[in-house]
Protein backbone atom coordinates (compact mmCIF):
# COMPACT_ATOMS: atom_id res chain seq x y z
CA UNK A 1 0.00 0.00 0.00
CA UNK A 2 2.75 2.52 0.60
CA UNK A 3 4.31 1.84 -2.66
CA UNK A 4 1.20 2.53 -4.09
CA UNK A 5 0.90 5.85 -2.35
CA UNK A 6 4.52 7.03 -3.43
CA UNK A 7 3.97 5.71 -7.16
CA UNK A 8 0.81 7.90 -7.20
CA UNK A 9 2.35 10.92 -5.45
CA UNK A 10 5.51 10.93 -7.71
CA UNK A 11 3.05 10.43 -10.72
CA UNK A 12 1.32 13.48 -9.64
CA UNK A 13 4.69 15.81 -8.76
CA UNK A 14 5.72 15.17 -12.18
CA UNK A 15 2.33 15.68 -14.11
CA UNK A 16 2.19 19.02 -12.32
CA UNK A 17 5.30 19.92 -13.50
CA UNK A 18 4.05 19.49 -17.03
CA UNK A 19 3.08 22.60 -18.39
CA UNK A 20 0.58 21.31 -20.98
CA UNK A 21 -1.67 21.03 -18.11
CA UNK A 22 -1.50 25.11 -16.82
CA UNK A 23 -1.75 25.19 -21.19
CA UNK A 24 -5.07 23.05 -21.26
CA UNK A 25 -6.27 24.75 -18.14
CA UNK A 26 -5.68 27.89 -19.91
CA UNK A 27 -7.34 26.86 -22.80
CA UNK A 28 -10.25 26.20 -20.97
CA UNK A 29 -10.88 29.54 -19.44
CA UNK A 30 -10.75 30.98 -22.82
CA UNK A 31 -13.57 28.72 -24.14
CA UNK A 32 -15.51 29.76 -21.11
CA UNK A 33 -15.15 33.29 -21.43
CA UNK A 34 -15.90 33.15 -25.48
CA UNK A 35 -19.10 31.48 -24.26
CA UNK A 36 -19.89 34.65 -22.03
CA UNK A 37 -19.22 37.29 -25.47
CA UNK A 38 -21.72 34.71 -27.38
CA UNK A 39 -24.11 34.18 -24.61
CA UNK A 40 -24.59 38.64 -25.17
CA UNK A 41 -24.92 37.79 -28.82
CA UNK A 42 -27.81 35.71 -28.23
CA UNK A 43 -30.94 37.26 -26.75
CA UNK A 44 -32.98 34.70 -24.85
CA UNK A 45 -30.30 31.91 -25.04
CA UNK A 46 -27.50 33.36 -22.89
CA UNK A 47 -27.68 30.96 -20.50
CA UNK A 48 -27.93 28.08 -22.23
CA UNK A 49 -25.06 28.88 -24.76
CA UNK A 50 -22.65 30.16 -21.64
CA UNK A 51 -23.81 26.26 -19.98
CA UNK A 52 -23.19 24.73 -23.06
CA UNK A 53 -20.03 25.78 -23.91
CA UNK A 54 -18.51 25.77 -20.60
CA UNK A 55 -19.40 22.05 -20.02
CA UNK A 56 -17.51 21.45 -23.89
CA UNK A 57 -14.84 23.13 -22.46
CA UNK A 58 -14.17 21.14 -19.30
CA UNK A 59 -15.39 17.75 -20.94
CA UNK A 60 -12.64 18.38 -24.19
CA UNK A 61 -9.60 19.23 -21.79
CA UNK A 62 -10.26 16.36 -19.64
CA UNK A 63 -10.44 14.24 -21.96
CA UNK A 64 -7.42 15.63 -23.61
CA UNK A 65 -5.31 15.35 -20.55
CA UNK A 66 -6.54 11.57 -19.69
CA UNK A 67 -5.52 10.65 -23.20
CA UNK A 68 -1.83 12.46 -24.07
CA UNK A 69 -0.73 12.31 -20.42
CA UNK A 70 -2.10 9.13 -19.57
CA UNK A 71 -0.17 7.07 -22.64
CA UNK A 72 3.12 9.11 -21.53
CA UNK A 73 2.69 7.98 -17.49
CA UNK A 74 3.74 4.00 -18.92
CA UNK A 75 5.25 5.00 -22.23
CA UNK A 76 7.31 7.51 -20.98
CA UNK A 77 9.06 5.16 -17.95
CA UNK A 78 9.34 2.63 -21.02
CA UNK A 79 11.66 4.53 -23.56
CA UNK A 80 13.73 6.38 -20.82
CA UNK A 81 14.79 3.01 -19.53
CA UNK A 82 13.54 4.16 -15.88
CA UNK A 83 11.26 1.35 -15.89
CA UNK A 84 14.31 -0.68 -14.87
CA UNK A 85 14.69 1.14 -12.08
CA UNK A 86 11.32 1.37 -10.99
CA UNK A 87 10.90 -2.29 -11.03
CA UNK A 88 14.48 -2.97 -9.00
CA UNK A 89 12.71 -1.41 -6.14
CA UNK A 90 9.96 -3.18 -3.54
CA UNK A 91 7.13 -1.95 -6.07
CA UNK A 92 4.97 -4.67 -7.96
CA UNK A 93 4.10 -4.25 -11.53
CA UNK A 94 0.44 -3.73 -10.16
CA UNK A 95 1.24 -1.42 -8.02
CA UNK A 96 2.84 0.61 -10.35
CA UNK A 97 -0.04 0.57 -12.94
CA UNK A 98 -2.29 1.39 -10.52
CA UNK A 99 -0.04 4.46 -8.38
CA UNK A 100 0.26 6.01 -12.14
CA UNK A 101 -3.62 5.81 -12.60
CA UNK A 102 -4.26 7.16 -8.64
CA UNK A 103 -1.94 9.86 -9.36
CA UNK A 104 -2.88 10.91 -12.35
CA UNK A 105 -7.05 10.58 -11.61
CA UNK A 106 -5.70 13.00 -8.42
CA UNK A 107 -4.52 15.85 -11.20
CA UNK A 108 -7.83 15.12 -13.04
CA UNK A 109 -9.97 15.98 -10.01
CA UNK A 110 -8.43 19.00 -9.65
CA UNK A 111 -8.03 20.34 -12.77
CA UNK A 112 -11.95 19.69 -13.12
CA UNK A 113 -12.24 21.34 -10.09
CA UNK A 114 -11.02 24.44 -10.42
CA UNK A 115 -12.50 24.60 -14.12
CA UNK A 116 -15.71 23.98 -12.80
CA UNK A 117 -15.53 26.34 -10.15
CA UNK A 118 -14.55 29.51 -12.65
CA UNK A 119 -17.32 28.23 -14.64
CA UNK A 120 -19.67 28.64 -12.13
CA UNK A 121 -18.42 31.66 -11.13
CA UNK A 122 -18.68 33.01 -14.81
CA UNK A 123 -22.33 31.66 -14.62
CA UNK A 124 -23.03 33.69 -11.68
CA UNK A 125 -21.62 37.14 -12.76
CA UNK A 126 -23.66 36.78 -15.89
CA UNK A 127 -26.32 36.57 -13.65
CA UNK A 128 -27.64 33.56 -14.83
CA UNK A 129 -28.96 30.64 -12.67
CA UNK A 130 -26.58 28.12 -11.55
CA UNK A 131 -28.58 24.90 -11.68
CA UNK A 132 -28.07 21.32 -10.09
CA UNK A 133 -28.14 19.62 -13.57
CA UNK A 134 -24.63 21.10 -14.24
CA UNK A 135 -23.52 19.16 -10.91
CA UNK A 136 -24.59 15.90 -12.49
CA UNK A 137 -23.10 16.72 -15.79
CA UNK A 138 -19.40 17.66 -14.02
CA UNK A 139 -19.92 14.39 -12.02
CA UNK A 140 -20.39 12.35 -14.89
CA UNK A 141 -17.69 14.48 -17.06
CA UNK A 142 -15.10 13.33 -14.29
CA UNK A 143 -16.06 9.35 -14.37
CA UNK A 144 -16.20 9.71 -18.56
CA UNK A 145 -12.59 11.09 -18.01
CA UNK A 146 -11.37 8.16 -15.75
CA UNK A 147 -12.86 6.18 -18.21
CA UNK A 148 -10.78 7.14 -21.12
CA UNK A 149 -7.38 7.61 -19.10
CA UNK A 150 -8.44 3.62 -18.37
CA UNK A 151 -8.86 3.34 -21.46
CA UNK A 152 -5.47 5.42 -22.42
CA UNK A 153 -3.22 2.81 -19.83
CA UNK A 154 -4.40 -0.15 -21.21
CA UNK A 155 -3.15 0.00 -25.00
CA UNK A 156 -0.07 2.21 -23.73
CA UNK A 157 0.76 -1.62 -21.56
CA UNK A 158 1.30 -3.27 -24.93
CA UNK A 159 1.84 -0.77 -27.77
CA UNK A 160 4.09 2.62 -28.75
CA UNK A 161 2.78 6.33 -28.12
CA UNK A 162 1.49 6.81 -31.44
CA UNK A 163 -0.37 3.67 -32.15
CA UNK A 164 -1.98 4.10 -27.84
CA UNK A 165 -3.27 7.61 -28.72
CA UNK A 166 -4.66 6.44 -32.32
CA UNK A 167 -6.59 3.63 -30.51
CA UNK A 168 -7.77 5.69 -27.71
CA UNK A 169 -9.07 8.35 -30.15
CA UNK A 170 -10.85 5.90 -31.74
CA UNK A 171 -12.22 3.98 -28.80
CA UNK A 172 -13.23 7.40 -27.70
CA UNK A 173 -15.12 8.23 -31.39
CA UNK A 174 -16.70 4.99 -31.56
CA UNK A 175 -17.76 4.90 -27.82
CA UNK A 176 -20.16 8.56 -28.56
CA UNK A 177 -21.24 6.37 -32.00
CA UNK A 178 -22.07 2.99 -30.53
CA UNK A 179 -26.37 4.06 -30.92
CA UNK A 180 -25.22 5.20 -34.45
CA UNK A 181 -23.51 2.03 -34.95
CA UNK A 182 -25.96 -0.68 -33.98
CA UNK A 183 -29.01 0.82 -36.10
CA UNK A 184 -26.38 0.90 -38.67
CA UNK A 185 -25.40 -2.49 -38.21
CA UNK A 186 -29.30 -3.74 -38.77
CA UNK A 187 -30.06 -1.99 -41.75
CA UNK A 188 -26.83 -3.30 -42.97
CA UNK A 189 -27.02 -5.98 -46.31
CA UNK A 190 -23.44 -7.29 -45.48
CA UNK A 191 -22.76 -10.20 -42.70
CA UNK A 192 -19.60 -8.88 -42.28
CA UNK A 193 -20.29 -5.40 -41.91
CA UNK A 194 -23.08 -5.98 -39.05
CA UNK A 195 -20.84 -8.28 -37.24
CA UNK A 196 -17.87 -6.08 -37.32
CA UNK A 197 -20.18 -3.42 -36.39
CA UNK A 198 -21.75 -4.77 -33.85
CA UNK A 199 -19.00 -6.35 -31.87
CA UNK A 200 -17.52 -2.77 -31.45
CA UNK A 201 -21.11 -2.03 -30.19
CA UNK A 202 -20.62 -4.91 -27.68
CA UNK A 203 -16.62 -4.49 -26.99
CA UNK A 204 -16.51 -0.49 -26.64
CA UNK A 205 -17.82 1.34 -24.00
CA UNK A 206 -21.33 4.06 -24.47
CA UNK A 207 -20.00 7.07 -23.60
CA UNK A 208 -23.06 8.60 -24.35
CA UNK A 209 -24.12 7.31 -21.53
CA UNK A 210 -22.50 9.54 -19.47
CA UNK A 211 -23.40 12.82 -21.80
CA UNK A 212 -25.71 14.43 -20.38
CA UNK A 213 -24.45 17.82 -21.15
CA UNK A 214 -27.75 18.80 -23.51
CA UNK A 215 -30.40 18.55 -20.75
CA UNK A 216 -27.54 19.85 -17.84
CA UNK A 217 -27.08 23.14 -19.94
CA UNK A 218 -30.97 23.60 -20.23
CA UNK A 219 -31.29 23.34 -16.60
CA UNK A 220 -32.87 19.38 -16.90
CA UNK A 221 -32.27 17.15 -13.53
CA UNK A 222 -31.21 13.79 -14.91
CA UNK A 223 -32.93 10.79 -12.45
CA UNK A 224 -30.84 9.97 -9.87
CA UNK A 225 -31.10 6.42 -10.92
CA UNK A 226 -29.94 6.86 -13.85
CA UNK A 227 -26.98 8.96 -12.13
CA UNK A 228 -26.17 6.31 -10.15
CA UNK A 229 -26.58 3.54 -12.66
CA UNK A 230 -24.07 5.36 -15.39
CA UNK A 231 -21.71 6.42 -12.71
CA UNK A 232 -21.45 2.39 -11.99
CA UNK A 233 -21.28 1.83 -15.35
CA UNK A 234 -18.35 3.77 -16.15
CA UNK A 235 -16.65 3.09 -13.30
CA UNK A 236 -16.90 -0.37 -13.08
CA UNK A 237 -15.18 -0.74 -17.32
CA UNK A 238 -12.68 1.61 -16.11
CA UNK A 239 -11.98 -1.05 -13.53
CA UNK A 240 -11.80 -3.80 -15.99
CA UNK A 241 -9.75 -1.96 -17.95
CA UNK A 242 -7.08 -1.53 -15.43
CA UNK A 243 -7.40 -4.74 -14.44
CA UNK A 244 -6.57 -5.83 -17.95
CA UNK A 245 -3.53 -3.51 -18.66
CA UNK A 246 -1.69 -5.40 -14.68
CA UNK A 247 -2.49 -8.65 -16.43
CA UNK A 248 -1.20 -7.43 -19.42
CA UNK A 249 2.04 -5.66 -17.77
CA UNK A 250 2.93 -8.50 -15.57
CA UNK A 251 3.20 -10.66 -18.56
CA UNK A 252 5.59 -7.69 -20.36
CA UNK A 253 9.21 -8.40 -20.90
CA UNK A 254 11.89 -5.37 -20.54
Amino acid sequence: MQSLVVVAGNTFRETVRDKILYNLVFFAILLIGASVLLGTLTMGEQSRIINDLGLAAINLVAVIIAIFVGIGLVTKEIDRRTIYTILARPITRVQFILGKYLGLAFIIVVNIAIMFTMFLGTVWISGNVIYGSLFQAVELILVETLLVMAIAMFFSTFSSSTLSATMTIGVYVIGHLTSDLKAIAEKSHSQLTEAVLTAFYYVCPNLELLNVKGQAASGVLVEMGYQVTATAYGLLYAGLLLTGACLIFQRRDF
